[in-house]
Order: C-alpha cells, then sequence, then structure tokens
C-alpha cells in the first residue's frame, strides 16, 4: 500500500472549480483542499463570527498558497497517537529532505553555525593563555588561580544543561541566540573588570552562555541534513572547534606579549595587553549571532510542535535556495501535505484580570515543568539504557581528555624547571635560571638586579640588603630573613613560600604586581606555539573521520579511536623531554578527534527531536563535570608521578571503548 504521507506530488496545487465557495473544505484524507474564494468583506473575519465553526475556518497560510497540515485538527491525545505522528514524520521529513537536496542553503548554515562552535572553542583556552598574565595584574593566590582555571567548565556544565533543555521547547535558533548573547555581553565586560571577583563572575556567566553552544549547534544542524550527509557533515561542523583553538592561539601569540598594548588610569585602573586579547576572543560570538539572524529555524522543531505553516515555508527556502545555486531555478517545491506531530494540552486560562507578572511567573513556571519533564523522559524505560551507556562513554571520554591535555603543559613546565635546576650558575647583571639551596648570606647586598627564574631553598639571608630588584617567577622557599632590608623591590610577600621575616622591613615597594612576571617573551611564545600545534594536529584527525563516518559506522569510529587513543597514552611514558612531550601531546589530540567526532553524531541520532537538545546538552554538562574532575586530579601528581595519570587516562579509554560497542549504530537510520 502506498503510505499517503511520504509520497510525493510534482504538482504543487490543484485548480479548483470556481463554484467552489467554500474556505477549507476537508477533503477525504483529513487534509484540505486549497480555495481561492475571498471573505464577504461585511461579515468581517471569522474568528469574530457568532458561534463561527473552527473546522470551517479558514486558516492562518491560507492567503499565502501554504498548503494545510496533514493532521487535521490539533488536541490532546494519548502517548501512543503521538509516538505514531512521529514516527510517519520522521520518514516523510527523509523524504523531504531528498528532494530539498544538499547545498548552498547547507552550506551558509554550516559557516553560520560554525561560528557559534568556534566560539566554543575559544571560551575553552582563554583563561589558560590570560592566566600567567591575570595571575600577576591581580595578584592571584594559587587557590584563585585553580579557581579561575575551573570557572569556565562549571559554567559551561550549568549552561549546557539549562539552554539544551529550552532548546527543545522554545526552538534552536532562539536559544542559542540567547545563550551566544550571554557570552558576548559578559566576555566583552571581563575585559574591562579590575577586580579578581568581578572577573571571575563575568567569566562564570560567559560559561553559562557558551554552555549552550555545543548541544544546539549540532542538532539544529542535524535537521537540515538528509541521512546520507548527516555522519559527513556534522564531523566537518567539528573543525570548527579546532578553529576555534587556533584562533585563540594565534591571537594570544600576536597580542599578550605586547605590553606596549596597555594603558592605566593612575593605580586604579589597568588595562594590559593581555585584556586586549580577552576582548578579541569575544568576536566569534558577536559574529555567530550577527549571521544567525539571518537563519532560520528548525523546521522540524516547528513541525514536532504542530507548526505547520512555518516549517513548510523554511523547507521551501531550502529547496528554492538549493535548486537556483545549483542552476534548476524552474523546479517547484512538490510538497504539498507535511505531518505535523499532534500537541498534548498545555493551556491555562489565566484570564484578562491577571497582572502582567503574573502570567510570566505562571508561564515560567510552565516552561520549567515542560522542560524538567522532557529531561525525566531520557531516563524513562525506553531511553535508560541508552542514556546509562552514553553518560558512560561521555564522563570517561572527557575524563581522560581533558586530564590530559591540560596535564601535558604542566608537565612541560615542570621539565623545563628541570633542565634550569642542572644548568651551570653563571653570575651577571641578570640572575637567571638558577636553584640555590642552603646558602648562607650575611651582610650581602643585591642591588640593581633582574631575577628571572630564580628559586632560594632553605636559605639564610643575615643583615643583607635587597635594593632596586625586579624579578620574574622568582621564589624564596622555607627561607630566613634575619635584619634584612627590603628596599624599592617587587619581592612582595607572596614571593616568600614559608619563609621566616625577624626584623626584617619593606620599604617603597613596587607598587602593584608588575607585568614583568611574564616578561619571559621566549616561554610565553613557546606556550602558545605548542598550543597552536596540538590544535592544528587535529585536522588530519578529523578530515578521516569526516571521510569514513559513513562508511565503517559510528560505533567503529568510536571504538577504534579510543582503543588508538588508550595505546598512545601507554607511550607518554616515555616522553622526558620537552620535544617528546609536545609530540606525543599532538599524536594524542589528532587520534582523539575521531572518538569526539562519533560521539556528537551518535548523541544527535540517538533521540528523538523532541528531547534531543535535552539528552544532549545533560551529557555535554556531565562531559564538563568530568572535565574538572579530571583537571583536578592529573594535575596533582605533577612532578609526582607520571604512572597514575597515565593509568587512569589509559583505564577510562579502555573502559570508553568498551561501552560504545554495546550502543546501537545509527548509521543508514533516519532522524527519529
Amino acid at each position: 500500500m502506498t503510505d499517503e504521507y511520504t509520497k510525493r506530488s510534482y504538482k504543487r496545487f490543484e485548480e479548483e472549480d470556481d463554484d467552489d465557495d467554500y474556505a477549507g473544505v476537508p477533503s477525504n484524507d483529513g487534509g484540505y483542499y486549497r480555495n481561492d474564494s475571498r471573505a464577504n468583506d461585511e461579515e468581517g473575519h471569522s474568528d469574530s463570527t457568532e458561534g463561527h465553526d473552527e473546522d470551517d475556518e479558514i486558516y492562518e497560510g491560507e492567503y499565502q498558497g501554504i498548503p494545510r497540515a496533514d493532521s487535521g485538527k490539533a488536541g490532546s491525545m494519548d502517548g501512543g497517537e503521538r509516538r505514531k505522528d512521529q514516527e510517519e514524520l520522521a520518514q516523510q521529513y527523509e523524504t523531504i529532505l531528498q528532494e530539498c537536496g544538499h547545498g548552498k542553503f547547507q552550506w551558509t548554515l554550516y559557516f553560520v553555525l560554525g561560528l557559534a562552535l568556534m566560539a566554543d572553542g575559544v571560551e575553552i583556552f582563554v583563561v589558560g593563555f590570560v592566566l600567567p598574565s591575570a595571575q600577576i595584574d591581580m595578584c592571584l593566590s594559587e587557590p584563585n588561580k585553580g579557581m579561575l582555571g575551573l570557572i569556565v567548565y562549571l559554567g559551561m556544565m550549568v549552561g549546557a544543561f539549562l539552554w539544551g533543555g529550552l532548546a527543545d521547547r522554545i526552538g534552536r535558533r532562539q536559544t542559542l541566540l540567547i545563550s551566544l548573547s550571554i557570552n558576548s555581553v559578559f566576555a566583552f565586560f571581563s575585559s574591562f573588570v579590575q577586580g579578581y571577583s568581578s572577573f571571575l563572575f563575568c567569566r562564570l556567566i560567559s560559561g553559562v552562555g557558551i554552555g549552550g553552544s555545543i548541544p544546539i549547534v549540532f542538532s539544529y544542524y542535524s535537521e537540515f541534513l538528509a541521512q546520507e550527509k548527516r555522519g559527513e557533515h556534522l564531523s566537518w561542523l567539528c573543525m570548527f572547534w579546532m578553529i576555534g583553538g587556533i584562533y585563540a592561539s594565534a591571537m594570544a601569540w600576536a597580542i599578550i606579549p605586547h605590553y606596549g598594548w596597555s594603558f592605566q588610569m593612575g593605580s586604579a585602573y589597568q588595562f594590559h595587553s593581555w585584556r586586549v586579547f580577552v576582548l578579541v576572543c569575544a568576536f566569534p560570538s558577536v559574529a555567530a549571532i550577527s549571521a544567525l539572524t539571518t537563519m532560520p529555524e528548525s523546521p522540524r522543531f516547528y513541525l514536532e510542535n504542530g507548526k505547520h505553516d512555518e516549517a513548510w515555508m523554511i523547507l521551501k527556502q531550502v529547496h528554492d535556495t538549493n535548486m537556483r545555486a545549483k542552476g534548476y531555478p524552474e523546479r517547484v517545491f512538490s510538497v504539498t501535505t507535511i505531518k505535523t506531530v499532534k500537541q498534548m494540552d498545555e493551556l491555562v486560562n489565566m484570564g484578562d484580570s491577571a497582572a502582567w507578572h503574573e502570567k510570566w511567573r505562571i508561564k515560567l513556571t510552565m516552561l520549567f515543568h515542560q522542560v524538567w519533564s522532557n529531561f525525566q523522559t531520557i531516563f524513562s524505560p525506553e531511553y535508560r539504557r541508552t542514556t546509562y551507556m552514553m553518560m558512560a562513554v561521555w564522563f570517561s571520554m572527557s575524563f581522560s581528555y581533558y586530564g590530559l591535555t591540560v596535564w601535558f603543559p604542566d608537565m612541560i613546565k615542570y621539565l623545563q624547571k628541570q633542565e634550569y635546576s642542572s644548568q651551570h650558575v653563571t653570575f651577571n647583571f641578570t640572575l637567571e635560571n638558577q636553584v640555590h639551596r642552603q646558602g648562607e648570606y650575611f651582610n650581602d647586598k643585591f642591588m640593581n638586579l633582574k631575577m628571572k627564574s630564580m628559586v632560594f631553598e632553605d636559605s639564610l639571608f643575615e643583615e643583607c640588603y635587597f635594593e632596586d630588584i625586579t624579578s620574574t617567577n622568582t621564589f624564596f622557599k622555607n627561607c630566613t630573613f634575619i635584619a634584612t632590608l627590603f628596599y624599592n623591590t617587587d619581592l612582595f610577600k607572596y614571593r616568600l613560600i614559608n619563609c621566616k621575616l625577624i626584623n626584617s622591613t619593606f620599604l617603597h615597594n613596587k607598587e602593584g604586581c608588575l607585568l614583568s612576571d611574564i616578561s619571559d617573551e621566549n616561554n610565553a611564545y613557546m606556550v602558545y606555539f605548542v598550543s597552536f600545534l596540538g590544535t592544528l594536529a587535529v585536522l588530519p584527525g578529523n578530515i578521516v573521520s569526516a571521510l569514513l563516518m559513513d562508511k565503517i559506522g559510528r560505533l567503529r569510529m568510536l571504538a577504534g579511536s579510543s582503543v588508538i587513543s588508550c595505546i598512545s597514552c601507554f607511550f607518554l611514558s616515555f616522553g622526558n623531554s620537552e620535544s617528546a612531550m609536545i609530540a606525543l601531546l599532538c599524536l594524542f589530540g589528532g587520534i582523539s578527534i575521531a572518538s569526539w567526532n562519533s560521539l556528537d553524531v551518535l548523541t544527535v541520532e540517538l533521540y528523538p527531536s523532541d528531547k534531543r537538545t535535552t539528552a544532549f546538552g545533560f551529557l555535554n554538562a556531565l562531559c564538563k563535570l568530568a572535565a574538572v574532575l579530571g583537571i583536578s586530579i592529573f594535575t596533582s601528581f605533577v612532578g609526582i608521578t607520571k604512572a597514575v595519570p597515565i593509568l587512569f587516562a589509559s583505564g577510562a579509554l579502555a573502559a570508553g571503548s568498551f561501552l560504545a560497542l554495546k550502543l546501537p549504530e545509527t548509521r543508514g537510520q533516519v532522524l527519529q
């Protein structure tokens, strides 16, 4: 039998007899014929006619030539009927996307959503790049530095859950615009605020905003892609996250070391080069907002919510844009009926007398209950097993990936310190890269010196004199100062770790926390260059995964990449030099990207449209929680042992690859 919902007619409309004077006459199959008759001006609109019948009403869009939805009158219904409607819509929607083709419209949307994904990639790197400068500018302690490094992940965790749930209720495009706007505004403010608490708050809210980017972008784009294009083009979209990392590395490399790009207003307000970098990193988010205003909402979202007319117009726009670009402007969009999903009755009559704030309170309360109810359904018996398996895979991947990628730079710094401590001591006008242990200095003078990467441990300074000292990355650990005078130095007390000060005095200290602490430009360039190489190394893996995603399947790609990543972790044991660690960082990043691409595609395809961003947002929030745990645990072992982080990462990746094989394969299936 022919499926009445998936068959296509290549006649857009059938001409009706001129003597048909009734608009919206029901057809035998539940649809509606188009009517060209005009309403009587004297009688007015049918809605204002006393006792009018809704079945005889001219629906919105009739005068625009939009075919009536093939769903009859909307109303309350049970879950079984709704599920049947959703299955019929999924089949028909795939057929419509086949007719619309893949062309200019999808590529335009690809670059627009790519900017939003790029903004997410930039957000991950911003704090890490500015932390060496910001910690001096704001005089941060070690606990404050750690909190600033993790605050973005915590904000993104909240944002992913929040915006993912809202996108299934109020729309992908609208939610993405709101989240990106919040990110842009607070990223801009964070560039100018002076205090640590204000900066921390701005970066937290900025992270909350950008947290919605990944779950919404992938769900949004997937609903414009036909089945045979979905895996490949979602993988191509992942490339913009890498571009965001490259952009952040390049901008940091070009801006932060230029300390001349700064100004200050007295001692109260300072605007240094790292703040310029923070401002520049907000540009991708602003560009994404501007471009997104020209794009339509997902037609699949409209159809799932019973909005036939809006969905039909967007699908016609997709079809016509692609056909014109391919040189076939004469081709007509042949779809005359589209299945829409009937909605559950959730209306509440608030009355005309209710105050505006009461109406908003009720609307927000209803929205919260709808989002929470939608979240609970991903743990219903139908999706429970899939959700728990996906949680385990997301957690294991994120724990190992983020833990290792943050552990790598710290290990490189540790190896650099080891090299410094083994160098031959040479005294000149600059004391540089030296470690002095158990020294005794009596009545010695340190005058007009620059100390760079100096460490004094367990030393005694008695009746010494420090004058006009400028220091960079210099610390005194477990030292004792007796009757010592510090005059016009920047040896602030945070440089004195577990030291004893007996009858010692600080006079005319250099004002503020100076940016001289990052004046080692070679070291700064090295940090940015390593990050640049690490993100660039992702490119080959991204290309390979995009080309093979639809050929070998999502599960094989995910499990295979996880196994190879697990093996690459083993070689970290042999990385005893800076160059070896950089090479291993690039290898791990290039291999693991295939796992992330597969995981993104699987998450999109395993959940139905009305739960897609809710599930994706929850899993992405879990991902950020795992990142915080991984970073905290892995970095605590820097300088102690490499075996424990490697063991944790390898074990997590092995478990993730095993669990991935238990998931259902989604290649070749229509979007639920």
